[in-house]
């Protein structure tokens, strides 16, 4: 009997950045009920437990360097998230998504050593010029300098997700992440989070897609999708996300951008495909021995 055809390996890591933006517009929807570090706990929370409860991550052996692993991408990944959901307060998605995109633009950069990437870093810096000048930065500093906090946070949970990946098997360091990130979140979040839900129970359910769409769901495309295409690939379509952020911010969200932070969002984009394509093209990082771009997966 034939089987049915496998869905393409692209398909796959679109649909994940798809589920991501629309998890955060659906998040966004409920900011007036729970508050953005209320949504951001929420959030984290219930990813934490569906984690803990499929993954069971054995941990009696880990010795302190896993555990110091564990807890800085931990960190990392609370403080994303939640200064991520600030950002969303108070500036578009789109916006806020092309911001926080310049972590691991940054860090792509700093790993290359070739004159051509300066091009890049220049047309990042101009999208960055753009959004500085544009009505969202003017309006909502906050948001901003959020989102660029955030940007520092994605580009430690991209370092320390590859540390914890090479220093403790399967995803068992992931799960304890996630309840580390959790923690971070709830001196702030857990007060608006419990005065939500007891206002409004459909919250739980609310935040529970949020949880799968944003995290669990995105998380298994990904890996399906990396299993059988290339890593550069996989960061030219990873370069999409703040134009697909700024589609679901439009359609969901009714959140129209200014033309020039359209073109802003464009050169952020551009710049980040043209340093995964540079960066493939180079040689092994002589002190890692794993290629000039490992650092830029997510």
């Amino acid at each position: 009997m034939a089987t049915a055809p496998r869905v393409p390996a692209p398909l796959l890591a679109l649909a994940a950045m798809v589920s991501v933006q629309i998890g955060a517009a659906v998040a966004k929807t409920r900011f007036d009920e729970v508050e953005p570090v209320g949504a951001a706990t929420l959030r984290l929370v219930i990813g934490a437990v569906v984690l803990l409860l499929v993954v069971r991550p054995r941990v009696r052996h880990w010795t302190r360097a896993q555990w110091t692993a564990a807890a800085l991408l931990g960190l990392a990944l609370g403080g994303m998230n939640v200064l991520i959901y600030v950002a969303f307060a108070s500036i578009p998605i789109g916006v806020a998504v092309t911001i926080e995109f310049l972590g691991p633009l940054v860090l792509s950069l700093v790993h290359t050593r070739r004159w051509r990437d300066v091009t890049w870093a220049l047309l990042a810096l101009a999208g960055v010029v753009l959004l500085g000048v544009g009505p969202a930065a003017v309006t909502a500093v906050g948001g901003v300098l959020a989102a660029v906090a955030a940007a520092a946070c994605w580009a430690g949970y991209i370092v320390m997700n590859r540390r914890v990946g090479a220093a403790i098997p399967g995803v068992d360091g992931l799960a304890v992440s996630m309840v580390v990130a959790m923690v971070v979140s709830l001196p702030t979040g857990l007060g608006p989070a419990v005065e939500g839900v007891a206002a409004h129970p459909t919250l739980l359910l609310v935040f529970g897609a949020v949880a799968v769409l944003s995290s669990v769901l995105p998380y298994a495309l990904e890996m399906l999708a990396l299993r059988r295409m290339p890593t550069r690939v996989f960061g030219v379509l990873q370069s999409l996300g703040p134009g697909i952020a700024a589609l679901a911010g439009l359609v969901v969200l009714h959140e129209a951008l200014a033309t020039q932070e359209v073109v802003a969002l464009a050169c952020v984009s551009v710049a980040s495909i043209g340093v995964t394509l540079s960066a493939r093209r180079g040689r092994t990082r002589p002190d890692t021995g794993l290629p000039p771009d490992a650092d830029q997966v997510p």
